[in-house]
């Protein structure tokens, strides 16, 4: 559970997790991207504003403790949040304090 508040202590990787909530609201411009995948890594960099490896580090550690899923198609790399492993989280997190 340690890992997975580490993950949250970071303002931008609270935003991810946020814009991915609702991605057709946070990225209206991936209209004819492969939506039903997630959101294109590139299309969350720009949001955030940060270098390609500071994302990809971000992606990373949310990706670790399960909070996201990648999908690959070709050369792009899709995220979305993994809702069950949140909630199971947040439940966990509840029973302990």
């Amino acid at each position: 559970m340690l890992d997975e508040c580490k993950a949250l202590a970071n303002e931008t990787r609270l935003r991810i997790l946020e814009w991915l909530k609702d991605p057709d609201a946070s990225f209206p411009e991936r209209v004819g991207e492969a939506g039903e995948h997630g959101v294109c890594v590139g299309l969350i960099q720009q949001k955030a504003g940060t270098s390609a490896s500071t994302m990809s580090a971000h992606l990373a550690i949310l990706q670790r403790v399960g909070f996201l899923r990648a999908t690959r198609q070709g050369q792009w790399t899709y995220y979305r949040r993994d809702d069950a492993r949140i909630r199971a989280f947040t439940e966990q997190l509840h029973r302990v304090l």
